[in-house]
């Protein structure tokens, strides 16, 4: 799934200082938009995304309708990297593609560069109206100032996903429906998870790490203020969210596993732990790493503690250094269209943002056998209506949470205690945001 590189990005190792002066179509908000090609006039656009989008058939069916238009594809493997180049790029005012992806947990590092891409809302199509997207993701790509930057792609609504077998050898129930009152809140899912853990030996969960990202993505404001503060210490929300994930450390309910490393790709086919915080794009990664001998083990459920949330997802800019802005604007807008997301998501799980795809028999059929046969469609459909507003994430917000509080609760789980981890996160942050 393309949005596991929020969790593989690598540290980026730069500050994102002032953009200098640039080159040719490179600059600020000042610079001139060039004029639309004319009609029929050949184009080459250029688009780059990393990881998994699930553009492969789209790109040649949008050349076929745009005999006129030429797409060369830039994909590019994990996230962190890719983001890192694009910083490198953007600095220097020339390199970047037409058609240029953000992570949405990156989009915090270039709002503030606003006048480096595109304005869509001026320049793009009339049928991208803000109404096409569910409000929170339309309205997270915005600059202070009210300039759209981005088109959203895919997003994460959160579920819980739990091995059956072991709910059941454990005495609980496992069917998905009789489950929820387990993850109804959070206090309620650790206590299960205690119970569980101190009934069998065995973890309730991979990763500290993993549970705490998607509390604290739950938040009005997470580890950036919108004054963009760093707010690590003066938000109660993240002290709670710290000392009910230590706790539940210190109960021995955590596989202390690191996501997406070999021992957490493993620990999917041991069975090292009962539960996972299931964004859409999670369902891939367990059939991938659990096996084909796992099948019916794993379920999914329409429940998350808390109510919901989102984790995930991406948005398709237009850099200023653009000489094509007009038609870049076209082709994000209609990659971004809800047929096109539909078949994205039938062809790398994408989940869609459109608020007309959520609708769609086409997305509301779609079933799992892998979970049960499972209506993944619906669930997840069900449970992005429950994400009301973007959280705000400024400068930096990506980088604490890959830098600073994953590596901290890692210390945790390997015997640091609970008040030295989180000095180690706070003091992690402040240099992150110096």
């Amino acid at each position: 799934m393309r949005t596991i590189r929020n969790s593989l990005v690598l540290a980026l190792g730069i500050t994102m200082t002032a953009l200098g002066a640039t080159a040719c179509n490179g600059g600020g908000g000042d610079q001139q938009t060039p004029a639309a090609a004319a009609p029929n006039e050949h184009v080459d656009l250029t688009l780059a995304t990393f990881t998994e989008f699930g553009y492969e058939a789209l790109i040649p069916e949008y050349e076929r309708l745009h005999p006129n238009i030429k797409i060369t594809h830039r994909k590019t493997g994990q996230g962190g990297p890719y983001h890192q180049e694009l910083t490198t790029k953007l600095a220097a005012g020339s390199g970047l593609a037409d058609v240029t992806a953000l992570e949405e947990g990156h989009l915090s590092d270039f709002l503030d560069k606003g006048s480096k891409f595109n304005d869509l809302s001026k320049i793009g199509p009339a049928d991208a109206s803000p109404d096409r997207w569910l409000g929170w993701k339309y309205d997270a790509a915005k600059t202070k100032d009210g300039k759209v930057i981005g088109y959203g792609t895919d997003i994460g609504p959160l579920a819980m996903c739990y091995r059956k077998d072991m709910f059941k050898n454990a005495g609980l129930p496992d069917d998905p429906e009789a489950v929820k009152p387990l993850f109804a809140t959070w206090d309620s899912y650790f206590q299960a998870g205690a119970d569980y853990s101190k009934k069998t030996g065995k973890a309730w969960f991979d990763s500290a790490a993993q549970n705490f990202n998607a509390m604290v993505n739950q938040l009005p404001e997470g580890y950036i203020n919108t004054d963009d503060k760093l707010a690590v210490e003066s938000n109660q929300g993240i002290k709670d969210a710290w000392t009910k994930v230590t706790d539940a450390v210190a109960k021995g309910e955590s596989a202390k596993l690191t996501a997406f490393s070999p021992e957490w790709n493993t620990g999917f086919k041991q069975g090292a732990f009962a539960t996972k915080v299931c964004p859409s794009w999670m369902l891939g990664v367990i059939k991938e790493q659990a096996g084909p001998e796992n099948a019916n083990k794993w379920a999914v459920t329409a429940a998350f503690p808390g109510g919901g949330g989102n984790w995930g997802g991406s948005y398709l800019t237009v850099p200023t250094q653009s000489k094509h802005p007009k038609e870049a604007a076209e082709l994000a807008a209609w990659l971004t269209a809800p047929e096109q997301q539909i078949k994205a998501f039938q062809a790398k799980g994408n989940f869609p943002s459109q608020v007309k795809a959520l609708t769609d028999p086409a997305l509301l059929s779609q079933t799992d056998a892998y979970f049960g046969g499972a209506k993944i469609g619906e669930l997840f459909a069900e449970q992005a209506k429950k994400v009301q507003k973007p959280q705000y994430k400024g400068p930096g917000d990506g980088q604490i949470q890959e830098n600073a509080s994953s590596p901290a609760l890692q210390a945790v789980e390997q015997g640091k205690s609970a008040a030295d981890g989180w000095n180690q996160m706070v003091e992690s942050a402040k240099k992150i945001t110096r």
